[in-house]
This record gives C-alpha cells, structure tokens and sequence, in this order.
C-alpha cells in the first residue's frame, strides 16, 4: 500500500501528524544537511516501531538532539548519550542513539570529503535501493534495508513517494532539480 492510500485510510486523530508530512515533506528535495539528518536519524528510530509514534515525537527528538545539529552530535559525550536515554520525549535505545551520534560523525567525514551530506548523496545518485543499501551499510550505523528505502523514499532521492494520481506527486515533480526526475 502506497503512503497516500494509508494517509487517505486513517482515522482524524491519526491523520492530523501524518497529513502535514505526507503533503509538506514526505518525498520532497531536501537541501539541509541538518534535516537529512534529521531524516535519516527519525528513519532509524522508526525500526520496530509505528511512524505515528516518530512524527508525535519529532519535537522531542529535535530538541533532544539539538535539532539535529550534526557538529554538535558528532561531539556529543558519554554524558549525551546517557541524558537522551533518559529521555521520554525521544526513542530511548541504546542502539539507535548510538547509531545518531556515530552517523553523525560520519557525516561530518561525508561533509569534509564531499562539502556535504547532500553532495555525498548527489555523488552516488542514482542507484538502486540493493546497492543504496549496501552503501549506506558500508557508511553508517543501524542502516538496513527498509531504513535505507524510506530515507530515500522520503528525501527524493528514490521514485515512488507518492502515486502518480496524489495531488502532492506533481507539486514534488515540479520541486525537483532536473538530474532527479
């Protein structure tokens, strides 16, 4: 089922989180490397877990991780890592906070190589989801599969965020630089 069926199908309580970010973000360009982040690190604690649950604690994971303020994470000490997992606002495990912080230094290695997290992506566009995987295995932390799909799915970067007859699909089209159509 495509995520526009599933918007389209919940309940009003339900929909209110999930409209906002099916019709302002889900599948658009994003250019912050901040909020690629963000992305990535919201992508990983969803593992397990509904992506309702994700989107009524995004505030509490951007305040909790600084609003994903990559520099700041990468430097994070035993002493971060041991207040977000006290923290209720955010997803308290061990190994996905551990993964945050250590993707986080990677892409700071990413930003020093490539001048970004988004040039990086750009330099490896396009692939297919098997070898976007095994890149972002062989790059960060607690990056399967599924988390890999929708971390792309949701930044442009794969086709099929959206069904072509989603009101929302032409407005992406339309958003997109020319090379990611």
């Amino acid at each position: 089922m495509s995520y526009c069926s599933y918007v389209n199908g919940l309940s009003a309580a339900e929909e209110n989180v999930h409209r906002d970010y099916h019709n302002n973000h889900y599948g658009f360009p994003v250019e912050d490397d901040n909020e690629l982040f963000c992305r990535l690190i919201l992508e990983i604690n969803q593992a397990g877990l509904s992506w309702t649950t994700i989107l009524k604690k995004e505030k509490g994971f951007r305040k909790a991780y600084h609003n994903f303020n990559i520099a700041r994470i990468a430097k994070y000490t035993d002493k971060d890592r041991e207040r977000l997992l006290n923290d209720a606002g955010i997803i308290r495990n061990r190994l996905k906070v551990n993964a945050a912080i250590e993707n986080a230094k990677a892409v700071v290695r990413l930003q020093k190589e490539f001048g970004s997290f988004k040039s990086w992506l750009e330099y490896h566009h396009p692939k297919t989801k098997e070898e976007w995987t095994k890149t972002f295995k062989a790059t960060f932390k607690f990056t399967g599969g599924e988390i890999v799909n929708e971390f792309l799915l949701s930044t442009g970067y794969l086709p099929g965020a959206h069904t072509a007859d989603c009101l929302v699909y032409k407005k992406i089209i339309k958003s997109k630089p020319a090379w990611n159509r």
